[in-house]
């Protein structure tokens, strides 16, 4: 040792490791930021792609509603709902009680739509015949032959007087 200086060949072991280290970390964080590229690449067309299907199903229901046409309204449910409401007669019976505003809306406006597991949430605001607002909150799954199907609708008052 001369000068109180180490020689750097003592250490030279020890950097090795270190350098390994910092490599592998790096390597690593570089993994685990790919890895959640990847995975954000995926979910997110996936709700862009179903987004028209989920939107045109909503609106063919409301159609089919508007035109009292129960067959055609109908066929947009999910199995869980048909095995409520075991015919197209009985399922519009329970709409128009249930859900006047969704049944004679006047006009609808698509709003947010989130994923929700295997399915999703379409958040819909609605004027009903008397001008009121109203936000109607559809769940929606698609099926085993490809088609989006309703699940479940609740509704709520909106903040405004119409839509």
């Amino acid at each position: 040792m001369r000068g109180g200086r180490f020689p750097l060949a003592a250490f030279a072991p020890i950097l090795s490791v270190k350098r390994k280290e910092c490599r592998m970390r790096r390597r690593m964080m570089s993994a685990a930021a790919a890895a959640l590229v990847w995975t954000t690449a995926l979910a997110a067309p996936a709700v862009a792609s179903d987004a028209d299907d989920i939107r045109a199903t909503i609106g063919a229901q409301l159609d089919a509603f508007r035109a009292g046409d129960g067959a055609e309204a109908y066929s947009h449910a999910a199995p869980n709902v048909r095995a409520l409401f075991p015919s197209p007669q009985s399922f519009m019976a329970m709409v128009k009680q249930g859900y006047d505003p969704v049944y004679r809306s006047q006009s609808a406006v698509f709003g947010a739509l989130k994923p929700e597991g295997a399915s999703f949430r379409q958040e819909v605001n609605l004027t009903d015949s008397r001008g009121r607002s109203w936000v109607a909150s559809y769940t929606l799954e698609r099926q085993a032959d490809g088609t989006m199907k309703i699940t479940g609708c609740t509704i709520r008052k909106g903040d405004d007087l119409a839509v």
